[in-house]
């Protein structure tokens, strides 16, 4: 039984197919033991192994054996009950991994936009609660600097001169500061902020068109809006204030094989840690 290559298990009536290699990642767990014909919990019917567990639940232990990694939907809850599938079926790296429910849960991540009109300039502060997001967000966006004649922030691109890319402003891991529109220089000449959010080309000038296309980019990314109110009405500050559910990074199994050894998966823990 142990040759079988192809192996069909029907866990509560949930019909699985898998490679024998693929239960024989921990060669002293029951699934393993299974193809030796050394499990009595596992009743082959038909060329099938039947048994009578939780078949739902049996898809994450599945998930786990294929890829040696814990990822559960951002809305699971059953964190005890698949801990006990996975000590039933002798997985206890895995029931070690779901002991750590507190780094498995998603978590709630908040980014706050502030937009200030003032004249022909708009300034931005973006904050957010998740590092790697504001970087993620700070890479999308450029803001491009250049000369023009003119007295309006909506004059057409600047083609006469090459504009200059300049590097956000980062107070800090959590925020970025930009602005956007034009400022008086000598005589008649203005400068120009240009703000490009990718995977949009467009350069623009105008602060309520780069607002626009911001909030439609966090939209994309996942984030809800769920408040816009007026910060300093003096100033004119609006903040729009997002959330969205992050999931956590997976935590991962390493299974090393000793030679010389009985053949048993030696286990280590990793945890790869994303944001501050």
């Amino acid at each position: 039984m142990s040759n079988r290559e192809v192996v069909v298990l029907s866990v509560g009536g949930v019909r699985f197919v898998t490679r024998a290699s693929t239960l024989q990642q921990f060669p002293e767990s029951r699934l393993a033991r299974m193809l030796n014909d050394d499990g009595w919990e596992f009743k082959l019917v038909n060329g099938e192994f039947f048994v009578d567990r939780d078949g739902t639940l049996f898809s994450y232990i599945m998930d786990f054996l294929r890829t040696l990694q814990v990822s559960l939907p951002t809305d699971f809850s059953d964190y005890q009950r698949l801990q006990r599938e996975a000590e039933f079926y002798g997985l206890y790296p895995l029931a070690d991994l779901l002991s750590q429910e507190h780094l498995l849960k998603p978590r709630l991540e908040i980014l706050e936009v502030r937009f200030s009109l003032q004249e022909m300039q708009a300034f931005f502060r973006i904050f957010g609660s998740c590092s790697t997001t504001v970087e993620t967000l700070a890479e999308q966006i450029t803001v491009f600097t250049g000369q023009q004649s003119g007295r309006s922030w909506n004059s057409p691109f600047p083609s006469q001169k090459p504009l200059v890319p300049l590097p956000l402003e980062r107070p800090s891991h959590h925020d970025m500061v930009f602005q956007c529109g034009t400022d008086y220089s000598a005589g008649d000449q203005l400068v120009a902020r240009y703000v490009s959010i990718k995977p949009d080309n467009r350069k623009l000038i105008n602060g309520t068109n780069v607002l626009g296309l911001l909030l439609d980019t966090l939209l994309k990314d996942g984030f809800r809006l769920i408040s816009t109110r007026t910060v300093s009405s003096e100033e004119k500050v609006e903040c729009y204030s997002f959330e969205r559910m992050k999931s956590p990074a997976g935590l991962t199994v390493t299974v090393n094989q000793t030679p010389g050894s009985s053949g048993v998966a030696q286990a280590k823990r990793s945890h790869v840690q994303k944001g501050k």
